[in-house]
């Protein structure tokens, strides 16, 4: 009646013993680091931790550990102070080219990673970090989309042979074209009207002038105005990665505002820089028809200039800027099987393509580059090659502008509204270019609104104030059951303390994010999950007053109070999807850990529990069961 099979006990087992070994990584807590990641096509490989080794080593800096992860290179340090310094040595020994920030890292053995073993993230409240509210600048996005309006009108009246006076963008916002009779201004009104819908024109008449207004038109607006904020989040979220933070939040608030939470970092003007740097790329042909060595020597022709290769080379390209990176709806990288090599593939949108036709068109066999240009934020170095310090004692940094030609292929036929870049040293630098193309540059420019720092030792109280909480409400429930149920009671504490390695287990392995929200669930499941064993103690209590016998009573206690277990539980789960579906932000946390300890109560409080009952008491006869003051007796014969 009351005995397992096997399998069940081997179930539990299976599920159990993993659920421990997965929860242990939550126990050791961080380390201070440093984060290496290379940028601007650089990798952070075991040649860069071989540097930054040598440069510690010189220095005298001791280390705990360096080593490789998904997000690029980490060293580990003993305490803040020493991380601090290893910054500054790393930055100098690595140059512009590497991203180096602070950060936190899991301090677990690494036996526990060869089995993917990690502890689960933690939010910003409590880790400490960065949090940033971020404006998108809307009036330089709409007007860029003015200023290519403005090329487009002129070559679309050049095409269809409309004289016209000057075309240019107003101060306030809008596009105006003057002509010298109003034929030629219904002329390029019916034009401009079919070749660019999303312009609302006006005609106008000042004193024998002949002008014609042009603006974005409100869904137009509507668009663009999305699409900056949108486009911004993607090319945050790449940025984010420079920094290798784990489960970085970035979300966009309201109509032109973006959120970025970077938990663990403790590098503030490390983020704001990476956050906040534009770039952009542009698409120019090279300069073939004047001599670059004559250029070298100051004679550099009108029109054209000296830019340099990622390999510090000379180029001389004209200053005709053929298309943007704006026009790119999509990269992608490959290989070519026909000539080898690594390539990124290109889709261009149909303005972008109707200007790479022609211009490809007429330039068969000539160059043509792709330029990357970026400005960033860089420490200004002094004579001895230490970093320059302000006042307060912070380095001084200014802003850089970085021109590189990343690529300089030789056009070989007329290109369309697809085509690929090739010369590229490795498919790695491949994707790297095929990121950037994608969501490499702003839409609009960003400006930080409100900035919040939480400190570590503030995310470590408030973790200790959080599993405090928890602790004590487990102490005093299993004090009480212990006490009311005797052991039961106790047999239910164990089932409890299963419940919540179980809970932080598949926290761990889903990598979800713990916040105080969070903690809170945490607290509340424990309360939540003794629940289910209070009822099935009651009724095997009610069934020995009744005068089952105690296997009677235990088999019908777990089976009759299984239902009521099973309805409370699945209301509880409606209203933690409906707080998932329907809240943001921390609602939404709580609701992820409420749903999860739901689940796992339901496994502990029935199987687990019944299973250590039916191991003590299975098997053999029992005269009375300790569970509290409630004994039983035999029931009278009848007759």
């Amino acid at each position: 009646m009351n005995r397992y099979p096997l399998w069940k006990y081997l179930l539990i087992l299976v599920i159990v013993v993993p659920a421990f070994v997965y929860a242990l990584p939550n126990l050791y807590g961080e380390d201070p680091a440093l984060q290496v990641s290379g940028t601007r096509g650089a990798k952070a490989d075991a040649a860069t931790q071989g540097r930054v080794e040598d440069a510690l080593k010189s220095a005298g800096i001791a280390y705990r550990r360096a080593g490789m992860d998904e997000l690029g290179m980490h060293v580990r340090f003993g305490d803040t102070e020493s991380q601090l310094r290893a910054r500054d040595v790393v930055t100098r020994a690595l140059g512009d080219n590497y991203t180096v920030a602070l950060n936190l890292v899991p301090a677990t053995p690494t036996w526990m990673g060869w089995i993917n073993a990690r502890p689960m993230y933690l939010g910003l409240d409590l880790r400490g970090g960065v949090h940033f509210l971020m404006q998108v600048d809307m009036v330089s996005a709409l007007r860029r989309e003015e200023e290519r309006f403005v090329e487009d009108i002129r070559a679309t009246l050049r095409e269809k042979k409309v004289r016209y006076l000057t075309v240019g963008r107003l101060d306030g916002g809008g596009i105006e074209v003057r002509f010298r009779d109003a034929d030629s201004r219904d002329a390029a009104r019916d034009a401009i009207r079919t070749a660019m819908p999303e312009l609302t024109l006006n005609v106008q008449d000042r004193g024998g002038e002949f002008v014609l207004g042009a603006r974005l038109s409100e869904q137009t607006l509507i668009e663009k105005r999305s699409f900056a904020v949108e486009q911004n989040l993607t090319a945050l979220r790449n940025r984010v990665n420079e920094l290798g933070v784990a489960e970085p939040v970035i979300q966009r608030q309201g109509e032109d505002r973006i959120v970025v939470q970077l938990p663990g970092v403790q590098d503030t003007a490390k983020a704001k820089e990476i956050l906040g740097r534009t770039a952009t790329l542009e698409i120019m042909m090279v300069d073939e028809e004047h001599d670059l060595a004559s250029a070298l020597a100051g004679n550099v022709p009108i029109g054209s200039k000296i830019y340099r290769s990622r390999d510090g080379q000379p180029i001389l390209l004209k200053k005709g800027v053929v298309y943007s990176g704006d026009n790119i709806v999509d990269a992608a990288a490959g290989f070519d099987q026909t000539q080898g090599g690594a390539v990124v593939h290109i889709t261009l949108d149909a303005r972008g393509a109707a200007i790479n036709q022609r211009v490809t068109g007429e330039n068969v066999g000539k160059r043509m580059a792709v330029l990357y240009i970026e400005l960033k934020s860089a420490t200004v170095l002094g004579a001895d090659g230490k970093p320059q310090l302000d006042a307060a004692g912070n380095p001084v940094r200014q802003r850089v502008r970085v021109e590189d030609v990343i690529t300089a292929p030789v056009i070989r036929d007329q290109l369309g509204k697809r085509f690929q870049i090739s010369g590229l040293d490795s498919i790695e630098e491949a994707r790297d270019l095929a990121l950037l193309l994608r969501a490499g540059a702003l839409a609009a420019p960003v400006e930080i609104i409100e900035e919040r720092t939480v400190g570590p030792s503030l995310g470590a109280d408030n973790i200790r104030r959080g599993f405090h909480s928890v602790w004590v409400g487990f102490a005093a429930i299993a004090v009480f059951m212990m006490i009311y149920y005797s052991m039961f009671g106790v047999i239910s504490v164990a089932a409890l303390a299963v419940n919540v390695v179980l809970l932080i287990a598949l926290l761990s392995i889903l990598q979800a994010t713990l916040t105080l929200p969070g903690m809170a669930a945490i607290a509340l499941t424990v309360g939540m999950a003794i629940d289910a064993n209070v009822l099935i103690n009651e009724r095997i209590r009610e069934e020995l007053r009744n005068g089952n016998t105690p296997q009677a009573a235990i088999h019908a206690g777990y089976e009759r109070a299984f239902g009521t277990i099973l309805d409370s539980n699945v209301t509880n789960f409606i209203a933690g999807l409906a707080l998932f579906m329907f809240g943001s932000g921390p609602v939404r946390g709580f609701a992820v850990v409420l749903c999860l300890g739901i689940i796992t109560s339901m496994f502990s409080a029935v199987l687990v529990s019944r299973g250590i009952v039916n191991l003590m008491y299975g098997s053999r006869r029992i005269e009375r069961l300790p569970i509290g003051n409630t004994t039983w007796h035999q029931a009278p014969a009848r007759g």
